[in-house]
């Protein structure tokens, strides 16, 4: 019987490839390479050291001429060296190496195929330290510019001469060592530097987009082309051709070659008035895409774009398609993308001037390439309006038998020719092919298990959905090794991959939930966690270099991997497997494994989503060949998504460590090889004669290929493709088609299903996808497409065919012509639903600055004024102005009454502040009647207000009784208010009214008594600031002494006579004084008149005491207690005057709204009033409380009013529509226009006190500050835009407040309809939303026993009975089941409940803490809306189990959270927050909180008291202390 190694000699002979013997048995255990200082010990050994990776005997000189027999066959020597082209001086080792070759080369089999030059490589699991195109460097190294060109005649300079002594290889080494050091530091030095500053920067592609990625790269400007790219290039010119040529040749430059002159021409005929035509560069993958549109883009000077699908092509509009046909003359994308413009009719085959086709022989059966020649570049009938074909393939085509056919039938796809250079040795003199190596690895053990499997199988081996994991952990032993297998199952039961699973079981039991029962779902579930639980308890091992845990086949490729990147290296390798679940798998290991130099990377495209499985993006693919081509990675495990179209320069080395199955697989993933000295590797098995048969198959194939194309005559013509395309297309004739009349676009059988899931994935309610029944009859197929519930057509059934597949195509083809014939498809076959234009303003609110503002007018006086002024009234209105704490007034002091022409509203009070630390209410009481008022009684009136002007205030008005808008009075001293009370002439002071209009002033002389001038208001004659009140008179003092200390500050302080007068000097000469009159000690009245705000600090610390002479000054006729009143007078007037300007604008807006809460809705207090905890820029003092709170809870009321009205009016549209229509009403520059049209910004109080504005218009002033001024004065203020819109909201907010008290919305409610000025808002009360509303069918249907028994539990728990069972179960039904028994999801209701529970929440938040800023209220109030807090209640108050869904993923995540949500509520002994401390649950949950409470909404008929309830019976109890949740609130920001 034959040896092993006489097996692989004779097949290797057929391939003309060496034998290296490696059989195990032959060899003996080879131990590691020694150190120099080890090296002694090869004098005393028993055995000879062998070379573990080529069984080359370490023979040491002294003893190699006696060394007696060995196991080893006697060989001739051969330098190690001579497999990488080294010199032999460059190994680390130093005793001779040998290498058998006593195997002759053969070329026996294959008569057509040329010999092979291949070195064969055989890699045990030991491996010497050697580089790709390195020198080896261990114990002594050599710099690799050492080395000379000239490999052959050193190497046999080497065999001449193969013994040295090792001393003086020692001392070789160590110099060789020292200079390569020396010469290497600096360059060291300046790469660490480099790399610090590239990791300080941050790693590349961390942060990039895909275009970043792509354009990270050089510029790759393509120089001179070789003689056989312009060879092809004139073909291509002057017919169509697919180009073939091997990978690495620069067929991309033949097209830019060939682009250039059809640019040329096209911008010619452009400028002769030909219609514009564009080019297409297609590929077959997304990477593609961007890499050869960056080859375009560096080497062509016109507009150039790329598009793919992940850029969202599919909802593009033809205006889209035309903009970017105008913008752009070439396009790279991939095929499909020109196959639906075509079929779409976003452009004609005849608009295209060139069809580029990158790895051409894709084009056959269905592929896009071939659809697009078959649909519509043969339907053009006129020759000369089709595109110039140009395609572009390693390998035109890919069949073991008939190749000439296979061509032909290529070339009739395309209407090509196969072309190639016409001097195939220039080609390859030009190409760049790597050396080819085969690395034989020991048989493979037979399949079996390790001990985790057969224990996985053991106990669930009956769970069919692990049956491809037993698969794959049965390959993984035999091809990989046990470690690997066992990382099977821990990746298949990672947390990710077990909900996969779980979603994969709970998929497939809501489709049999006929046939199963749902104890069986759950035993299977409980399996499978179960089955969790176990891998994750097993013991994990480390990975081991041994047979018991690698495969011979790892670990020979560890050894290469090892020899290679033991050392810093530029090497970039690329080993090819065929699974994906194989290239992670080698990746972890060997990341593991921890080879120094080894950066790893996978390649394996995109997830399929399957468990177990890596999930990757696109985006990732694409750093992760960034980061290979920039060195990062030096190291890719890739599957056949690598072997196409990936350009890296720097690839160095490819393995196949599974080997290709087809000869274009073989071509491209050598073609990854680009580098001058790169090498390819076939791994294959030892003794395997398939592996050999895999070798032979790809070499003579690829002999075929060149002999085919060297056979072709170079002027052959181009002719009968039409014809031969014929039988091809012959079936697909019999299939229909239907052309759109209007557009040109194209539906066929092809395009119909992705026309079809296209509309299904438009519609608005999150559809499920179509389900097509198949029935068979007759030996017949009939397929009838069922569509989601909200699709306009429901159903269509197709023509019956032989084929289920074409059967299929049949039932989407005649949905789609319903579609279109219902207006639903447009032209282009796109959705028209997709096509509504969404409103300009949906997203006002969000482009609304905060900081833009204008200048408006301003309302400074209410227009009751003006509108009673004119005439003499015949009767007067008393408004009562008292102090409820007057003794803070720090003197007496005297009621004053308002009289006005017209009744005044009850006015709340007005807070005071009367002293330093003292403040009181003032109290307006708005009496009832009125008194008659005749001229003489008018009159006194009118004498006893000027006087108060006057003599107070320094402001001498005309007399004019008919312009006044108001008088004052005092009132009599012992007033006392009853409720009810009315207007009395009685209540008026009117003996200190007639002694006002008696007299001007009281009157001093040297006989009035020291008593007579107590308690007198004094007047300064000649400063209208200075006014004092006498306290007593100080008979020790006299006018000329001099002013006491701590006096008040005045003009002179010589001499209290002095301090009396304010005249100044020139005029002080010509008054003459008593010196005799007595000095009164008197208080300083500061010339204060703000009392709405606190004391200035300059006022605080001001001194009042004065002393004074009676004779200069004016002792005033008004009593010393009514002048006290009277300076209340101005603060009194502002804040009446902004109460009836604040119920103006009520009244605008036709609502009762309480003074109070009007004020405060219209009130700004500062530049910055709506930037809460911020510095407020020019706050203006003393206004009161300003909007931001009514604004906060008006903005909720405004959000639930609109919602309902919504909800009401279009009871049919989906939840995204109710959201719109909703911004439409709420959003801010709605109410901002609707505000201005009404022009409420003159109403805004944004101005506080005044002493400009606070006097009465309509009667002239003839004395005083500003008495000057002619005509009417127009004030002006600025408003932030943002600033009216929240003014409209805090108008709502008062509306509601004023009437909340019972419950009765109807004035908010009316509110909203005049702050939205919109149909989608006009009722005026709340009753009227009910009666908006019209009850849906599905509402008002027979109940099921299911949704009776569910509305019965319902009442159970919550004690609410439904009307209508059908109702609250679309409170449960989830949006991924589409629709359950005609009930629709529960969006609409989580939409009107999502409102209502924020209605809730604010106005028990608003109302429970009456001092916090807005910021607060809604930082807080997030707590209680919160996703996290609605699903924590959702699952205590067990609404979760009602919840009906389809998909599993929902199921799974809701089961986790529930565990964990209520695992916390167990341990947080009692806290009201546990919920806060679980993870983000599933949204669904919260949502049915909401959709509950819609429901309950809708089925009492709008009784938001139900609401109330709910929210008093299972919320308000989390929240009685919301102070623990501040840390909540704080990571909430708002």
């Amino acid at each position: 019987m034959a040896s092993t190694s006489d097996n692989a000699s004779y097949t290797l002979d057929l391939l003309g490839l060496e034998f290296i013997d490696t059989e195990p048995s032959a060899r003996s255990e080879a131990p590691m390479l020694l150190d120099e200082d080890e090296e002694e010990t090869f004098h005393d050994c028993d055995e000879i050291p062998q070379d573990p990776i080529l069984n080359i005997s370490f023979l040491p000189e002294q003893d190699s001429a006696t060394t007696g027999e060995s196991s080893v066959a006697p060989v001739e020597t051969f330098p190690l060296a001579d497999l990488w082209g080294l010199e032999s001086n460059d190994l680390a080792t130093t005793p001779e190496q040998t290498l058998p070759l006593d195997l002759e080369q053969t070329f026996n089999g294959i008569k057509e195929a040329r010999p092979l030059d291949l070195d064969m490589l055989m890699i045990d699991s030991h491996a010497t330290s050697t580089q790709v195109g390195e020198p080896a460097i261990a114990n002594g190294a050599r710099d690799v510019e050492e080395l000379s060109d000239d490999s052959e005649t050193q190497l046999d300079q080497a065999d001449a001469n193969p013994k040295q002594k090792a001393s003086k290889s020692k001392l070789e080494d160590r110099n060789a060592f020292d200079k390569w050091r020396q010469r290497h530091a600096t360059n060291f030095v300046d790469e660490e530097i480099k790399m610090r500053a590239r990791a300080e920067r941050g790693g590349p592609g961390e942060h990039l987009t895909v275009d970043d990625l792509i354009r990270s790269g050089q510029p790759r400007i393509i120089g001179d082309p070789r003689e056989y790219q312009l060879e092809l290039f004139e073909r291509a010119k002057n017919q169509n051709i697919i180009a073939v040529l091997d990978t690495g040749s620069g067929k991309t430059l033949i097209a830019v070659l060939l682009l250039r002159y059809i640019l040329d021409q096209e911008l010619e005929d452009r400028a002769m008035g030909k219609k514009p035509r564009v080019a297409f560069f297609l590929v077959d993958s997304v990477a593609l895409v961007f890499q050869q549109w960056r080859v375009l883009k560096d080497n062509l000077d016109q507009s150039i774009e790329r598009f793919c699908g992940e850029m969202g092509t599919d909802h593009w509009a033809k205006v889209t398609w035309q903009q970017h046909l105008k913008n752009h003359m070439v396009i790279v994308c991939t095929a499909e993308i020109l196959n639906q413009c075509l079929m779409r009719s976003f452009i004609r085959i005849d608009q295209i001037n060139l069809l580029i086709f990158d790895e051409a022989h894709h084009a056959k059966k269905n592929h896009p390439y071939a659809r697009i020649i078959k649909d519509y570049y043969i339907a053009e009938v006129d020759s000369s309006k089709r595109p110039k074909v140009f395609g572009m393939t390693a390998s035109p085509v890919d069949v073991r038998s008939n190749f000439t056919h296979a061509a032909k039938e290529l070339e009739a796809m395309l209407h090509c020719q196969i072309a190639t250079t016409a001097d195939l040795a220039l080609l390859r003199h030009s190409v760049s092919r790597p050396n080819e190596h085969v690395a034989i690895y020991p048989r493979m053990y037979a399949p079996g298990q390790t001990i985790l499997c057969q224990e996985m199988e053991h106990r669930f081996g009956d769970m069919d959905i692990f049956s491809k994991t037993f698969r794959n952990a049965v390959h993984a032993t035999t091809e990989l090794g046990a470690w690997c297998a066992d990382q099977v199952w821990s990746m298949a039961m990672s947390e990710r991959a077990a909900l996969k699973f779980e979603r994969k079981l709970e998929k497939r039991a809501f489709k049999e939930q006929n046939s199963k029962p749902v104890e069986m779902i759950d035993a299977q579930l409980s399996q499978l966690r179960e089955a969790q639980a176990f891998v994750q308890n097993w013991p994990s091992m480390e990975p081991k270099i041994d047979p018991g845990c690698m495969s011979p086949k790892v670990r020979v490729l560890r050894d290469y991997l090892s020899m290679i990147f033991e050392r810093p290296t530029d090497s970039r390798c690329i080993v090819f497997v065929h699974q994906r679940h194989t290239a992670r798998l080698l990746g972890d290991l060997f990341l593991r494994l921890g080879l120094p130099n080894l950066h790893l990377g996978t390649l394996i495209g995109t997830s399929s989503g399957n468990p177990g499985e890596l999930e990757v993006s696109f985006r990732q693919q694409m750093e992760v060949i960034h980061k290979f081509r920039k060195g990062q990675l030096n190291c890719l495990f890739a599957t056949s998504v690598a072997e196409e179209g990936l350009d890296i320069p720097e690839c160095n080395l490819v393995i196949r460590f599974d080997l290709y199955t087809t000869l274009i697989q073989y071509i491209q993933s050598r073609g990854r090889a680009r580098h001058v000295n790169s090498k390819y590797v076939h791994m294959v098995e030892e003794g395997n004669p398939i592996h050999m048969q895999a070798v032979r198959d790809v070499h003579k194939g690829e002999d075929v290929l060149r002999l085919f194309c060297e056979a072709l005559p170079a002027d052959r013509l181009l002719q009968g493709h039409d014809a031969n395309l014929e039988d091809a297309l012959v079936k697909e004739k019999l299939l229909r088609n239907f052309v759109d009349s209007s557009s040109g676009a194209k539906l066929t059988y092809n395009s119909c299903l992705v026309v079809l899931s296209h509309f299904v994935s438009c519609l608005p309610e999150n559809p499920s996808p179509p389900d097509f029944v198949m029935r068979a009859e007759h030996g017949q197929y009939t397929c009838e497409v069922v569509l989601p519930p909200y699709c306009p057509v429901h159903a269509a059934t197709g023509r019956p065919y032989s084929k289920k597949s074409i059967a299929k195509r049949s039932a989407a083809f005649e949905a789609c012509l319903r579609l279109r014939e219902g207006g639903h498809l447009d032209e282009n076959f796109l959705p028209t639903h997709h096509h509504r234009h969404l409103p300009a303003m949906r997203n006002a609110h969000l482009a609304m600055s905060l900081h833009k503002s204008s200048s408006y007018d301003m309302k400074v006086k209410p227009k009751v004024w003006e509108e009673s002024r004119g005439s003499l009234p015949p009767s007067l209105f008393m408004t009562v102005l008292t102090l409820q704490d007057p003794d803070k007034l720090g003197r007496e002091s005297q009621p004053i009454v308002l009289l006005t022409r017209t009744q005044m509203p009850d006015f709340p009070p007005v807070f005071l502040h009367l002293q330093v630390d003292r403040t009181s209410q003032l109290i307006l009481h708005t009496l009832g009647g009125s008194v008659p008022t005749p001229r003489e009684t008018l009159s006194r009136l009118n004498a006893f207000t000027l006087r108060v002007y006057k003599d107070v205030f320094n402001k001498k008005f005309e007399v004019n009784e008919a312009a006044m808008s108001y008088w004052f009075a005092p009132v009599v001293k012992h007033f006392q208010y009853t409720p009810g009370m009315r207007c009395s002439h009685d209540l008026i002071d009117w003996a200190t009214v007639n002694y006002v209009y008696e007299n001007e002033a009281w009157v001093w002389s040297t006989d009035r008594s020291d008593e007579e001038l107590e308690d007198r208001y004094l007047v300064d004659r000649w400063d209208g600031s200075r006014r004092f009140w006498s306290i007593k008179v100080r008979p020790d003092l006299r006018p000329q002494d001099r002013v006491p200390a701590g006096a008040a500050p005045a003009k002179h302080m010589n001499t209290i006579l002095d301090y009396t007068v304010s005249l100044f000097s020139k005029s002080r000469k010509t008054v003459v004084w008593l010196p005799d009159q007595p000095v009164i000690y008197a208080h300083r009245i500061l010339h204060r008149l703000n009392w709405l705000d606190d004391f200035l600090e300059k006022d605080k610390r001001a001194k009042t005491d004065a002393y004074v002479c009676p004779e200069p000054l004016l002792f005033s006729a008004l009593p010393a207690s009514v002048a006290a009143m009277a300076y209340i007078v101005p603060s009194a007037i502002s804040r009446v005057e902004s109460y009836l300007i604040a119920l103006e604008t009520c009244n605008l807006l036709g609502l009762s709204v309480h003074p109070h809460l009007a004020l405060e809705a219209i009130t700004k207090d500062s530049d910055n009033t709506s930037e809460h905890r911020q510095e407020q820029i020019h706050l203006q003092r003393g206004m009161g409380k300003n909007y931001e709170r009514l604004e906060f809870i008006g903005d909720c009321f405004l959000k639930m009013a609109t919602s309902i009205s919504v909800f009401c009016i279009k009871p049919h549209e989906n939840e995204f529509e109710y959201h719109v229509r909703r911004m439409l009403l709420i959003c801010n520059q709605n109410l901002f226009n609707v505000a201005i049209k009404r022009k409420l910004f003159e109403y805004v109080r944004s101005v506080g006190f005044s002493r400009r504005t606070w006097y009465p218009e309509g009667i002239k002033l003839l004395e005083g500050k500003g008495f000057t001024k002619t005509g009417a004065e127009v004030y002006k203020h600025q408003l932030g835009d943002k600033t009216i819109a929240d003014v409209c909201e805090a108008m709502i907010g008062a509306a509601l407040l004023s009437h909340n008290s019972n419950g009765n919305m109807d004035m908010a409610v009316k509110a909203v309809t005049a702050m939205v000025g919109s149909p989608d808002h006009d009722v005026s009360q709340w009753a009227d939303y009910y009666k908006l509303y019209k009850l849906p069918p599905y509402q008002v249907a027979e109940a099921s026993a299911v949704q009776r028994n569910l509305a019965m539990q319902i009442k159970e728990k919550f004690g609410y009975s439904f009307k209508y069972p059908r109702l609250l179960m679309s409170a449960f039904v989830h949006p991924s089941l589409a629709s359950f028994a005609g009930i629709p999801c529960y969006q609409r209701l989580e939409f009107l409940g999502d409102s209502l529970l924020d209605m809730a929440c604010v106005n028990f938040i608003f109302h429970r803490h009456p001092d916090r800023d807005p910021q607060w209220l809604t930082e807080h109030k997030m707590a209680l809306v919160s996703n996290k807090f609605l699903a924590a209640l959702s699952v205590k108050l067990g609404l979760h189990k009602h919840i009906r869904f389809s998909s599993p993923a929902i199921e799974a995540q809701n089961r986790e959270y529930v565990q964990e949500v209520e695992e916390a509520e167990r341990e947080s002994i009692g806290a009201r927050d546990y919920w806060t401390t679980t993870k983000n649950p599933p949204k669904c949950l919260s949502d049915v909180v909401e959709s509950y409470l819609g429901a309950i909404f809708v089925d009492s008929e709008f009784d938001y008291s139900e609401i109330e309830r709910f929210f008093d019976n299972h919320i308000r109890w989390f929240f009685e202390d919301l102070s623990i949740y501040d840390t909540f609130a704080n990571h909430h920001p708002v």
